[in-house]
């Protein structure tokens, strides 16, 4: 069984490549960017380039990670957005489909945020779960994103490909381009009470995915660290999140204090993502909890962070 994993040569294809050749797993990486982890270098929305890797190589089965991002959105048009997201998911899906190879689709929780949910103007907490909508993207990404995962429901509708989508929660290593008010290790820490998971959970779900295709059908996941709120803590997580966070974890407060962080005082979203445990059994080995037992223990964070990290395909062009 050999696989096409897209996107080889980024942050997600760094963890998702090694793990699948540690068990033994054929890999061919498909890339814009060069890297040791890239066997081909070139765009899917190249159909003729598609076609050919797959007959050339057996392809067995698709991770596909490859996909212009949110940060993308200063560099590449929405046509350049529209070619690589959605037209170039097509051509995966098409030579997919013609030898019924399982499909996992890299999608984002991004695309769950309308622009009054990133300006937080709701009373409570929103709870958002793989059944949450309607579904309003506030930006190109978000939008072809939704598209492309729309082709992977469809595809599985008309040729019976066996796909699963992962709506990925934040796992990116360098800091925040929307804000500076705390550092980058604190900030992360905070999103594994809502909105984060880390990198090796993110590589480790897209293979439980790809283990799982042929049992699921179709699915659809969210990906992002459990949360140990409920949903009854929505008001008071909006107007007092420090609160909850003590009644749950009651050693936060002292070890943030020594660290010099600080807890979020309120908190707009919490992503569920605990469906895929339910589904597929898959168990998420980094959690809060865990990063404060590290910092209780002087220990290293389980999260990755790296202030200079630059994107591959960015440094590509610009070098």
């Amino acid at each position: 069984m050999t696989l096409l994993v897209t996107g080889s040569s980024g942050w997600l294809g760094r963890y998702v490549v090694p793990m699948l050749r540690l068990r033994g797993q054929p890999v061919i990486g498909m890339d814009v960017v060069p890297s040791e982890r890239t066997d081909v270098v070139g765009s899917v929305v190249d159909r003729a380039l598609v076609g050919r890797v797959f007959s050339e190589n057996d392809i067995t089965g698709v991770i596909h990670a490859g996909a212009l991002h949110k940060p993308d959105i200063a560099r590449h048009s929405p046509q350049a957005f529209i070619d690589t997201n959605v037209t170039g998911t097509l051509n995966l899906l098409d030579a997919a489909a013609a030898v019924q190879a399982p499909f996992v689709f890299t999608s984002t929780t991004s695309l769950m945020i309308s622009q009054a949910l990133r300006d937080e103007l709701y009373d409570r907490t929103v709870w958002l779960d793989e059944d949450y909508g309607p579904l309003a993207p506030r930006n190109i990404y978000g939008v072809t994103k939704l598209a492309a995962e729309g082709l992977c429901r469809q595809c599985h509708l008309t040729r019976g490909l066996n796909v699963v989508v992962l709506r990925t929660a934040r796992f990116f290593p360098e800091e925040d381009d929307t804000t500076r008010t705390l550092s980058g290790p604190n900030l992360k820490t905070n999103e594994l009470l809502n909105r984060r998971a880390s990198v090796q959970d993110m590589a480790r779900a897209h293979l439980a995915a790809l283990d799982k295709a042929a049992d699921v059908g179709f699915g659809l996941y969210i990906v992002s660290a459990p949360t140990p709120f409920s949903k009854t803590d929505r008001v008071m997580l909006h107007r007092d999140a420090q609160k909850v966070i003590a009644g749950y974890l009651p050693d936060a407060r002292r070890v943030y204090a020594q660290k010099g962080w600080s807890l979020p005082k309120t908190i707009g979203r919490v992503y569920d993502g605990s469906r895929i445990t339910r589904e597929l059994g898959f168990t998420y080995e980094t959690t809060f909890a865990d990063a404060l037992n590290a910092a209780m223990r002087g220990l290293a964070s389980p999260l990755v962070h790296d202030a200079d990290y630059v994107s591959p395909q960015v440094a590509h062009a610009t070098g």
